[in-house]
């Protein structure tokens, strides 16, 4: 009887501990409490990243270009502007009068921004600060890209007109509209480039030139099996050409050829034509596609051709992709970001 009234004395002092953690709230059997998140204090104001083609300082009604993708501040607070419609929501904005900034590498490459923005805080409702950005274009068509090189920029090989037209898709997804002008010219090489690009610049009178030359270089003599032949410096001369007329110049690095219908020297030379290219590219300011290296992540090189040199339209879309993250993404180098400088030091 001893040892059964201990078992009833130990049952009753835990039955007891249970209840008092079961009033305490002490269960576990009960769901959780979840915080309500803290509202983020401030006020919210959206400001809207376009290009200011005229460079008046106001957004027109026929400035439709938005640009995304900008980092926007405002009162310690920042966002980055959405894809078509330039908007940057930024949160939590202390009242009172702001300075509306953009982070300048975030812009991209050539543009500059305006002087920055005053804004009250907090704005009226549906508000909407303009946020401007330009271009030193000269007289050019603001939003038209020349593409300018031999038969793969013409499209040889593409059922869909090669790479302008896709890029033209994507440019005008992004920034709300753009114009892809054609003009690749059947088996030329870079010195024949250089004949061609005074008159179709002048012709056309492009905000950007997008030059993609080198390929059929391979086939002159004195530049076979040796990359410093005189191909790295007629892209130069493109470069500064189009320069000159105030046009942005975005080069390509020359893409590689099928591998199984080439010897393999080729695409060596091309590799090494191409390190120099790169190098001249940042001296000059010119922003560089990197056509190479999207081909080359590629499992199977054969695969991207339909013949031994012109692309596919699977080659054709990373042609486009390529010079879409160039203009889109690119990082500025020295040169290039002081672009302004460099276009007013070089005009005739």
């Amino acid at each position: 009887m001893a040892a059964l009234v201990l078992v009833t004395k130990r049952d009753f002092i835990i039955s007891v501990l249970l209840l008092s953690l079961a009033a305490c709230g002490g269960s576990s059997s009960g769901p959780t409490p979840v915080s309500s998140p803290t509202p983020v204090p401030g006020a919210t104001v959206v400001a809207v990243v376009y290009y200011d083609e005229n460079g008046n300082g106001r957004a027109d009604a026929d400035e439709v270009i938005r640009v995304p993708d900008v980092e926007v501040t405002i009162g310690g607070r920042s966002a980055k502007s959405e894809t078509a419609t330039g908007r940057a929501v930024v949160t939590g904005v202390p009242t009172g009068a702001q300075t509306v900034t953009v982070k300048v590498d975030t812009l991209p490459p050539f543009y500059a921004a305006e002087a920055a923005v005053q804004v009250q805080v907090p704005t009226p409702d549906g508000a909407q600060t303009m946020v401007g950005l330009t271009l030193a274009i000269a007289g050019n068509q603001p939003n038209v890209y020349m593409a300018f090189g031999d038969s793969i920029t013409r499209g040889d090989g593409s059922g869909t007109g090669g790479y302008p037209t896709r890029l033209q898709g994507r440019l005008a997804a992004f920034f709300g509209g753009a114009v892809v002008v054609n003009k690749g010219a059947d088996a030329t090489n870079s010195a024949e480039g250089v004949e061609r690009i005074r008159r179709q610049v002048i012709g056309q009178r492009p905000a950007y030139t997008l030059i993609m030359y080198g390929t059929n270089d391979w086939n002159a003599p004195q530049c076979q099996d040796n990359p410093a032949c005189e191909t790295v410096g007629n892209l130069r001369t493109i470069i500064k050409t189009v320069k000159t007329f105030g046009s942005l110049p975005v080069i390509a690095t020359i893409a590689p050829t099928d591998p199984t219908q080439n010897p393999p020297a080729r695409n060596q030379w091309i590799a090494s034509v191409n390190t120099l290219l790169r190098a001249m590219a940042a001296g000059e300011g010119a922003v560089v596609a990197e056509v190479f290296q999207g081909f080359m992540k590629q499992p199977d090189l054969s695969k991207l051709f339909s013949d031994h040199i012109h692309p596919n339209d699977a080659g054709y879309a990373i042609i486009a992709d390529a010079f879409f993250e160039a203009i889109a993404h690119g990082h500025a180098t020295t040169s290039s970001a002081a672009w302004p400088a460099l276009f007013a030091a070089s005009r005739p």
